[in-house]
């Protein structure tokens, strides 16, 4: 296990809400969400909304909704309240302000006047003699503001130095700050980028651990250097392998497919995906592969995460969506599949979607699949009258042998017309003939498919009524 801190730990997820909460997100809430209920710890919610352009309300309420479902829950911020209010970035401007004119006062930061050619025609230089293409510090020791200009950013002076720092994950980490180049923290006192929002809000919210994803590495060395600038602690920070597609690219939130909601109206059990993407970069000590919510909290240790990116395993989360499922009772998973049972217009009462799941959950790897395997128990699909037949019979074959359950079943009360009932009756009716030229036509007259469950199972759910409709349907077919 990781070595405990003394100071009372402090972890936070901090989302942009610029579009759906996607797959790297829930990931990274999970592992920030485990460690923080591993050790007693608080866990911060907040919005990093700078971008004003592209942040959305109904985005925020998305993630804190997404992240709700899949289970996680947070002590500060949006609807938490506490000190700070709703950690909303676009909230805290005069927060940011204040620190951004110490650093100006210090001379830690500078205004630039460069404008995007200028700055593109000093990477090229750069570019042409062999050199990083970096800001080339055009403004950094200015007395006077170029006359006629206005200044177009505020920049960070980045001292050419090594940062060094160790990764709970990766262990020890060196970079060389003379590639960087001052970089922009701010489009003026009142627009403050990402690297200094940041900042400024980790040490404000006494964050004592930064868990995030691998491609924030980069951003580190630049956050410890402000931190020092402004006399900030530095948090222990840990970076979390990425989730690859299986041919071991990136996924993209910018591709639906990776969205956490599209899992969930397809039908995925919060308990599965968790499960799912805990296993994401992390394994127990042990080979279980499903572990409940509270095993996971127990189980969960950071310093077993891997460095390599986590390959997505679509197989796995169906599989793992299987096993909680056949942890569920006919009852849950009607109450749970409901809504989709509404979503594809099939109205039944509770019991009757509950006879339908004791059918067909054997063949359902999610809930959206019920309403798909059950909707033959709500209305008689379409089929051609070949397909009654069985093998190497003939269509001829078929109304004597529909004909000849159709009586035996007619004599079958409602009230039994159960599945113990039923076998034996059929079973009578098959007797030492072939079970196939029977039972076959049968299911099919029932179901309408080719592929269905038997003929028994159908009917315990149909009713006595609706079967014998069925079976009067197939045999005018053949008629």
């Amino acid at each position: 296990m990781a070595e405990k801190i003394e100071k009372p730990i402090r972890v936070r997820m901090a989302p942009s809400p610029t579009g759906h909460l996607h797959m790297g997100t829930a990931h990274t809430a999970l592992f920030n969400w485990l460690f923080a209920r591993q050790h007693n710890a608080t866990f911060v919610l907040r919005v990093e909304d700078t971008d004003k352009e592209r942040s959305r309300k109904e985005y925020e309420e998305e993630i804190a909704e997404g992240l709700r479902w899949l289970g996680i829950d947070w002590n500060e911020g949006p609807d938490k309240g506490g000190d700070f209010g709703p950690y909303r970035q676009s909230e805290r401007t005069v927060i940011y302000r204040k620190y951004l004119q110490e650093l100006l006062d210090k001379g830690e930061a500078y205004y630039c006047y460069c404008t995007k050619e200028d700055i593109e025609a000093q990477k090229q230089a750069l570019t042409a003699q062999g050199l990083p293409p970096k800001y080339n510090g055009h403004c950094r020791d200015l007395k006077e503001p170029p006359a006629g200009k206005n200044p177009e950013v505020i920049r960070f002076k980045v001292p050419e130095t090594k940062v060094e720092f160790t990764d709970m994950i990766r262990g020890k980490v060196v970079f060389d700050t003379s590639l960087f180049g001052d970089m922009i923290i701010a489009k003026d006192l009142d627009n403050p980028l990402y690297n200094f929002a940041v900042v400024v809000d980790d040490a404000l919210m006494e964050i004592t651990h930064v868990i995030r994803g691998e491609d924030h590495v980069s951003n580190t060395p630049k956050q410890i250097l402000m931190q020092r600038a402004l006399g900030f602690p530095e948090p222990t920070y840990a970076h979390l392998p990425l989730i690859l597609n299986p041919d071991r690219s990136k996924m993209s939130k910018r591709f639906a497919d990776t969205a956490l909601s599209d899992y969930r109206n397809n039908g995925y059990l919060p308990e599965a995906m968790m499960n799912f993407l805990a296993f994401l970069g992390w394994h127990p000590k042990g080979d279980q592969d499903v572990l409940g919510t509270e095993e996971l909290i127990r189980e969960f240790d950071i310093t077993r995460v891997q460095k390599a990116g986590a390959i997505f395993n679509q197989e796995k989360l169906d599989w793992l969506n299987r096993e909680y499922l056949k942890k569920m009772s006919d009852a849950e998973i009607a109450h749970a599949a409901q809504p989709f049972f509404a979503a594809e217009k099939i109205a039944a009462d509770k019991e009757k979607i509950e006879k339908v799941v004791g059918v067909v959950r054997g063949r359902a790897s999610t809930l959206k699949d019920f309403p798909a395997a059950g909707r033959l128990f709500f209305e008689l699909p379409e089929y051609a009258a070949s397909l009654l037949v069985w093998k190497n019979t003939t269509l001829e074959t078929v109304v004597p042998a529909l004909k000849k359950a159709e009586t035996a079943l007619k004599e079958v009360s409602a009230d039994h017309f159960d599945q113990v009932f039923l076998r034996e009756t059929l079973a009578a009716v098959v007797g030492s003939g072939s079970r196939g030229e029977i039972l076959w036509p049968l299911r099919v007259a029932l179901s309408g498919q080719a592929s269905s469950p038997d003929p028994v199972e159908i009917m315990s759910v149909l009713g006595k009524e609706e079967s014998l409709r069925r079976i009067a349907v197939a045999i005018e077919k053949c008629a």
